[in-house]
């Protein structure tokens, strides 16, 4: 058993390496980028809508809503996504989440908005959080949404023109933007 698991194991690596790599390159074959912005934005709406039945309690923000808050610093805004998404941009003054949760306490006073791509494991993480007695709310459209927005995202302190958008289903980034997709490996490793 041990011997198949290992033969498993090195098939697949070896196969993985035979995909085609989209890693930090534009997603050139994808759902969302032969279409109009507008046409995006609304395919970007209707999927958080969709969305939003698993966590029906979860209040949500409007991008405009947060922007406001940032510039009356009132808000905490907590990224849910991976740390290698993360790297790729974040919103302006974004917190991963495992920091808020070593720090909830102090934030206290402030509202706390949550984000991913496009808003359902941030909206997860509202009714996760909800349950506890915390309210988080859900960005409308997660990072997407904001971009769509005018909304501007940064590596570091710099801004960038680059989302990653977890997958083909969600590749829906404004014109100008590029689309940053991790391989199978990758999302695995």
């Amino acid at each position: 058993m041990e011997k198949n698991i290992k033969w498993f194991i090195v098939v697949f690596l070896f196969l993985s390496t035979l995909v085609p790599e989209r890693s930090l390159r534009c997603a050139e074959v994808s759902s969302g980028t032969d279409i109009s912005d507008g046409k995006k934005r609304i395919r970007v709406e209707q999927l958080y809508i969709a969305y939003q039945k698993d966590f029906p309690h979860v209040k949500d923000i409007q991008p405009a809503e947060v922007a406001y808050l940032l510039t009356r610093q009132k808000v905490v805004v907590i990224d849910v996504r991976t740390q290698a998404e993360m790297r790729v941009s974040m919103l302006p003054g974004a917190i991963a989440m495992d920091e808020y949760l070593e720090k909830i306490d102090g934030y206290k006073g402030f509202i706390a908005v949550a984000y991913c791509t496009i808003g359902y494991r941030s909206g997860m993480f509202a009714e996760k959080m909800r349950v506890k007695g915390v309210e988080v709310k859900n960005l409308a459209g997660g990072i997407l949404g904001w971009v769509f927005e005018g909304g501007r995202v940064y590596k570091d302190t710099r801004e960038v023109k680059r989302i990653h958008v977890y997958g083909p289903k969600w590749d829906y980034p404004p014109t100008g933007y590029e689309s940053i997709v991790f391989s199978i490996f990758e999302r695995l490793f």
